[in-house]
């Protein structure tokens, strides 16, 4: 039976349905929406996700596994260098010959993934062409390309002087001298290796990245600490390897406490450190590391910790630049590690703004 109401002259007509609010409100609550018990809507959880499904900040076109290598790779090689120096002035031929060959193999096999990534070698010297400073990438190039020759050139000089040919010439005396000079050269170049990728990570729009961009190069400088001391520590005696003992031991202190604030430090934008791939990559960088600490502190009296520690040191190092490379990745196909710390930086714009407007309300009041 059809419910109605009398009208005024006697007639009958259907009665009107329950109001429900505006035609905005009838229309959200028809798609869905549920309403409350005071008649505004209530809406539901939002969803993160974009046109097409495509993400909101387009993920990095770098390669993997080119890139992740490349970064761990020109770190060890500029701290190399930078122990293959102070062996050069500190009497210690066998750790310096050794990490002069370690800075060596490291940036060429860093100009090779770096072109290897770039897909043709005319890109590379493309990027030579300008000098910018205000790009991470450029300023980069400049830094590679002068340490990549002066780390060849040291280590070229280690081979020739182990030629019975070269040695008899009158020139030979001058090769030490030379070396020293190129060795000096590339360790000045060496410090910058070790941390301009972090800043050209940084220096994107990815938000795992972007957002620990005070931390990321600690992070760098000292996985690339643990990782140019341990190699140069595996390869040298107990004998010479103090230096490379003393930077492996500092490095890993510096990794692990950058580690814990990339991870921790920044909310919801340091949760893909600690998911998927990622998140097993750094737990397993961070248990490399530790254990090749402890072992360094045995490398002293023994070759065989010494190697072993070198060996974890460089392996954690390795890990943790795929972590963070992985993690940076995730965030960027994930719309909500973009979005939700624009609405709270904005949340917390327009509260201080709030907060300025109603300190100035009541100055004037008074």
């Amino acid at each position: 039976m059809t419910s109605g109401v009398a009208t005024p002259g006697g007639g009958w007509r259907r009665a009107d349905p329950p109001s429900t609010g505006t035609r905005g409100d009838q229309r959200r609550t028809r798609k869905g929406g549920r309403r409350g018990r005071d008649g505004d809507p209530t809406v539901e959880d939002a969803e993160f996700s974009s046109y097409y499904g495509r993400p909101i900040v387009k993920p990095a076109t770098w390669k993997n596994p080119e890139v992740p290598l490349y970064l761990f790779l020109g770190g060890a090689a500029g701290v190399s260098s930078v122990i293959g120096a102070l062996g050069e002035f500190t009497g210690r031929p066998v750790l310096t010959r050794a990490a002069h060959h370690t800075a060596a193999g490291g940036a060429l096999a860093s100009v090779v993934l770096l072109i290897v990534d770039l897909g043709r070698p005319m890109r590379f010297l493309h990027m030579l062409r300008v000098f910018k400073p205000t790009s991470p990438l450029s300023v980069g190039s400049y830094i590679l390309s002068p340490f990549s020759a002066l780390t060849v050139a040291t280590a070229g000089l280690h081979v020739l002087e182990l030629v019975p040919a070269v040695r008899a010439l009158p020139v030979a005396r001058w090769i030490p001298g030379v070396r020293k000079g190129a060795a000096v050269g590339a360790a000045v170049f060496g410090g910058p290796m070790t941390t301009y990728t972090a800043v050209l990570l940084a220096n994107t729009a990815t938000p795992s990245w972007h957002e620990p961009y005070e931390e990321l190069p600690f992070l760098f400088a000292g996985s690339a600490l643990a990782a140019g001391g341990g190699v140069s520590m595996a390869l040298s005696p107990p004998a010479e390897s103090g230096p490379s003992r003393k930077v492996a031991l500092a490095g890993a202190a510096i990794e692990l406490a950058a580690a814990h604030r990339v991870e921790h430090g920044h909310g919801l934008v340091s949760e893909p450190y600690h998911l998927g791939r990622a998140g097993r990559l750094l737990r397993a960088a961070k248990a490399c590391t530790i254990g090749g600490a402890g072992l360094t502190l045995l490398a002293g009296r023994s070759r065989t910790a010494g190697v072993l520690a070198g060996a974890l040191l460089a392996t954690g190092s390795m890990l943790t630049r795929f972590g963070v490379f992985d993690a940076g990745m995730a965030s960027a196909r994930d719309p909500k590690y973009t979005v939700v710390p624009q609405r709270e930086r904005l949340a917390a714009r327009q509260a201080e703004a709030a907060e300025l407007a109603g300190g100035e309300a009541r100055s004037v009041t008074r």
